[in-house]
């Protein structure tokens, strides 16, 4: 795994910005720009980005979607106050830096008053994952082929798979982020990062008599095609999609009403993410919109209860070794032992609250403005035992996996449905359920969690984040834990 050095990001990203993608400006003229264009403001930066995505889509055999794209631009940015203003190009090229630097001019700069200059951030650490191409592990045809032995696989595991579909994602991106010498000390700030993504998602159909159901299971992270191409991971994919589909095959009504719930280890710590994660976003606090406002040092959770945003996990989905605007990531507490003890900040609300950036600041692309968003949230391990959890449960449901969901980041509350979930009656779990969802609210939830089981299980590497119209990926994670009372919502009359 090739990990690089600062100098080899810097010599692979001055290639790609400077050389290859575009002769029309030079790192003088660059720095020159970036210094008239961001006089006088807070903060503010050039963002510089190269992209690579590769989509391969099986379906019925049969190759139906192949997409390759390669994007390449730059977001320009000023901060002074509480004012943003933005500017973006697909066109590497000076002129069209100083066109955006003539956009930038509208922003009211004060000239009589001194920047409140944003502190700046440490220099690049260790890379958290390999800077190879994940679509130079392999050519086209083997790609290809490997979806084909995905379907062919699946279908022989059980004669009731009619329908297999099979999705093949690589990613490739190199960011750099400038930052003038008049927000630098005297000095031009730049930092680099090389990002691979891959990710493997295979869906089941299987059917029995009159009856069809699905199953879904995906995989991925920050690293390479070979580690997916392997027929250990992408055969144990393959089985638990199948095993998800037939479980739904002898499903019962879910019932509806309130009652105890425990939730499995791993992706159910979605709903972590959702209905606590974004409430504790710096941008939400700081208007004051979010039911955690003005709760630091408050308890927020119940005692054991221990949240946790760690972009720092190396080859996670949603690690970075820096941010978007440059900022080295961190583990951040959030919630220790039940006691609210941190927002998740990127640079403007940071400064703007008098806290430190966090790490948290992130952009979907060039043509985004970065946004505090979280990174891998978990939630930490406690010491119950997960047996114990079941049986000390007269009747009740077990959510091992979620689908999709809603949540309102003012009041907390949300929807999700629970894509596999099961009865647990006089201490057992029972039958399988279908048509649960889950309601309630993220305060209200982290209250009543009874007990927190003792092995933290990540996600497999899938989640994708949306806010504000932006996509970013992300991961969850928790142990099993059970929550004392939760409204379902069920199909069973």
């Amino acid at each position: 795994m090739f990990l690089p050095s600062v100098s080899e990001a810097n010599k692979i990203s001055d290639s790609l910005f400077f050389e290859t993608l575009s002769k029309e400006w030079t790192p003088v003229d660059v720095e020159k720009e970036l210094n008239q264009s961001l006089q006088g403001v807070d903060d503010g930066e050039l963002f510089l980005e190269y992209r690579e995505t590769e989509t391969l889509g099986l379906e019925e055999g049969i190759l139906r979607r192949s997409s390759f794209n390669r994007s390449c631009g730059f977001g320009l940015r000023a901060i002074k106050g509480e004012q943003t203003v933005f500017a973006h190009s697909d066109c590497l090229s000076l002129a069209s830096l100083k066109r955006a630097g003539q956009t930038l001019s509208v922003l009211d700069r004060h000239e009589n008053r001194k920047p409140n200059i944003t502190e700046q951030p440490a220099s690049l650490s260790a890379p958290l994952y390999s800077a190879t191409h994940p679509l130079h592990d392999s050519q086209f045809a083997k790609r290809v082929s490997l979806l084909k032995e995905i379907d062919a696989y699946a279908r022989s595991l059980d004669s009731r798979v009619v329908q297999v579909n099979a999705t093949l994602f690589s990613e490739w991106q190199v960011i750099k982020i400038l930052r003038p010498a008049c927000l630098s000390l005297g000095q031009t700030t730049d930092l680099v990062d090389i990002r691979p993504l891959v990710r493997l998602d295979v869906t089941l159909v299987v059917k029995e008599n009159n009856q069809q159901e699905s199953g879904h299971y995906g995989q991925g992270g920050r690293y390479s095609l070979q580690r997916l191409s392997e027929p250990d991971m992408w055969q144990n994919m393959i089985k638990e999609a199948l095993r998800q589909a037939l479980v739904k095959l002898e499903s019962v009504p879910a019932p509806a009403g309130e009652m105890p719930v425990i939730l499995g280890a791993g992706w159910p710590g979605i709903l972590l993410h959702e209905a606590v994660g974004h409430g504790l976003e710096g941008d939400f606090n700081r208007k004051k919109t979010s039911v955690f406002t003005d709760k630091i040092g408050h308890k927020v959770a119940a005692a054991g209860v221990t949240v946790i945003d760690d972009g720092t996990l190396p080859e996670r989905r949603g690690s970075l070794t820096i941010d978007d605007e440059g900022t080295p990531t961190n583990r951040t507490v959030l919630i220790e032992n039940g006691i609210l003890k941190s927002y998740i900040h990127d640079r403007l609300n940071a400064r703007l609250s008098g806290q430190k950036a966090t790490g948290n600041g992130r952009r979907e692309s060039y043509a985004h403005a970065p946004l505090p968003r979280m990174t891998n949230t978990l939630m930490a391990p406690g010491d119950a035992d997960t047996d114990h959890m079941i049986r000390s449960t007269d009747r009740g449901l077990y959510a091992v996996n979620f689908g999709g969901g809603q949540v309102d980041i003012t009041s907390g509350k949300f929807v999700f449905a629970a894509s596999e979930a099961y009865l647990i009656e006089n201490g057992r779990v029972t039958k399988p359920v279908k048509g649960a969802t889950l309601i309630g609210s993220g305060a209200e939830v982290m209250q009543k969690i009874e007990l927190i089981g003792s092995e933290v299980k990540l996600d497999p590497g899938i989640g994708t984040c949306g806010k504000s119209g932006q996509g970013v990926p992300v991961g969850v994670g928790q142990p099993m834990i059970k929550v004392a009372g939760l409204t379902i919502g069920g199909i069973a009359s």
